[in-house]
């Protein structure tokens, strides 16, 4: 699986490059700019992108303005994004054309190799992977706020893990709740947003993510 990693940090971008390499992953090129990110993305076309939000020149969003034209380039190409801090801006536009794989993690909320590396191969794989810290901004930030009001809190929470890109059984699991409660709660949240009820789980992130975004 060919990897573009894109950090400006040498002891960071170093450290991912081998980590990655020690999974099986082939890093075909680590950049340290936008620009640089661009000409890669473009050159390589790779399974995933694992980028940056702030790179130079700029460091204010060149990482993902780069990551975003290459898309437009190669849709659905599969993003994912790693960032210090939560960027609701930046979160909503890289879901914006609902295609391919996309995650949001951030950096000091990765606490193991294997939750990094699965938010990787889901990503690649054309799924999602969005911490929750994203999820819940996005939740109470968004244009809709009156359907969100509806929600419950427990519904709330079955709706971050379910953004994460989750399966019901994993949500069960995560939250400590049967399966059938897991179905309820998540035809109640599909109810109250007008969402149409899915059984793709990228799909019906997408879709919940898509509506949050306030489109």
């Amino acid at each position: 699986m060919r990897v573009v990693l894109a950090e400006d940090l040498y002891l960071l971008r170093s450290g991912l490059n081998r980590l990655l390499g020690s999974y099986g992953f082939d890093v075909v090129a680590d950049v340290e700019s936008g620009p640089q990110l661009l000409d890669a993305l473009l050159q390589y076309r790779p399974d995933v992108a694992v980028v940056d939000v702030r790179l130079p020149p700029s460091f204010t969003d060149e990482g993902l303005r780069a990551a975003l034209a290459a898309r437009r380039e190669v849709p659905g190409l599969p993003v994912l994004v790693l960032s210090q801090h939560v960027e609701q801006l930046y979160a909503r536009e890289l879901l914006a054309d609902g295609t391919g794989g996309v995650g949001y993690l951030l950096k000091d909320r990765v606490f193991d190799d294997d939750h990094f590396v699965d938010a990787v191969r889901r990503v690649a794989d054309g799924g999602t992977a969005m911490d929750p810290e994203v999820i819940a901004g996005l939740v109470t930030g968004g244009s809709r706020r009156a359907p969100l009001a509806q929600l419950t809190p427990r519904e709330r929470e079955v709706l971050e893990v379910m953004a994460q890109g989750r399966s019901n059984a994993a949500i069960s699991t995560q939250l400590h709740l049967s399966s059938s409660a897991v179905t309820k709660y998540i035809a109640s949240i599909f109810g109250k947003l007008d969402l149409p009820p899915s059984d793709d789980d990228n799909r019906r992130v997408l879709a919940v993510l898509a509506y949050l975004r306030g489109s």
